[in-house]
């Protein structure tokens, strides 16, 4: 009989692979993880890793066995969260992953608030790339995520929360006034310093940016925006630079912003859970509290299409991926 314990063992070493680092990770000796393992390998008759010395590597069937593993373990957290969290909002645990280019801007003014209204919540906070938060999302890993939307995966729900429009940050001696509206066509793709490979905000802005007719290198890679801001102050290039980062980013006279022609770009912000969540009510009280928090209630109040209380309704919810 395959118990949970040995799939959260499996998990452990997939996310480890290496006995000792896995063992330690569930809490266990060794001995005891690699036993279960071995007893997880006896009932399904398959071999589920590599045993190397220093190391393990899952077999295919391993691999896919973790996966599917992952997900009934996701479903066993939601039914613990089910029994804990009925009739109290927003208590307990909440395990909420956010991305690099929002996670320094709008936490300092959500964690506060949080604290304030929720005093019994216990926050636990996981700062990645999109891909492996939705990855860990689905595996159970984390509960909710903010990030950009779209998402296109019907295992997620999502709700928006605001539009981020995008900047263009140039040095303080570029010859065009601050009041010049940009547009794609104005920016030299051989000066444009974006993100490293990974990060979504890198994506949008290649997707704005780039013009099939032309080519040449798209600029440099960097780790985070504060990288790429001094670069820019220090007149390597130009970058775009979401709004929601204006305040803590630039702050260097060196710099200079200008704005978009219509339609600006921009993004689309978010929460996104598994739909066999049962904390759905906690998540739209946390975007609403989010909302509240960065001052974007009203703009959500103007826009009455993509209010929070209509995107919680059934049928009305976003539809997620990576």
């Amino acid at each position: 009989m395959i118990t949970l314990r040995q799939l959260r063992y499996l998990h452990a070493l997939t996310q480890h692979r290496h006995f000792g680092r896995a063992a330690e990770a569930a809490g266990v000796t060794q001995p005891a993880l690699s036993m279960q393992i071995r007893d997880l390998e006896k009932h399904l008759g398959v071999e589920l890793v590599e045993r190397r010395q220093g190391d393990v590597a899952l077999t295919d069937i391993g691999a896919e066995i973790s996966r599917r593993g992952e997900r009934l373990l996701a479903a066993e957290r939601d039914l613990v969260d089910f029994a804990r969290h009925r009739g109290r909002l927003l208590t307990g645990r909440l395990r909420l992953g956010v991305i690099p280019t929002l996670a320094p801007y709008v936490l300092p003014k959500i964690l506060p608030a949080l604290q304030r209204r929720y005093p019994d919540l216990r926050v636990e906070l996981r700062e990645t790339q999109t891909r492996l938060l939705i990855e860990e999302l689905a595996g159970g890993s984390l509960d909710v995520v903010m990030l950009a939307l779209p998402l296109d995966d019907p295992e997620f729900e999502t709700i928006r929360l605001f539009d981020d429009s995008f900047l263009l940050a140039v040095p303080a001696d570029d010859p065009r006034p601050a009041t010049t509206r940009v547009t794609a066509d104005s920016i030299d793709r051989r000066r444009l310093i974006l993100l490293e490979e990974g990060h979504c905000l890198r994506d949008q802005a290649l997707a704005y940016c780039s013009d099939p007719q032309r080519s040449g290198a798209m600029g440099l890679g960097a780790t985070s925006l504060a990288t790429v801001m001094q670069m820019v102050a220090n007149g390597f290039g130009v970058t775009l630079v979401p709004r929601v980062a204006v305040d803590v980013e630039v702050r260097d006279e060196r710099i200079k912003l200008l704005r978009f022609t219509a339609p600006e770009p921009g993004r689309t912000i978010g929460l996104a859970w598994r739909r066999t969540s049962p904390r759905k009510v906690d998540f739209v009280a946390l975007g609403q509290l989010i909302t509240d928090a960065l001052g974007t209630a009203d703009a959500n109040r103007r826009r009455p299409e993509h209010t929070l209380e209509r995107a919680a309704q059934p049928g009305s919810v976003g539809a997620a991926s990576s």
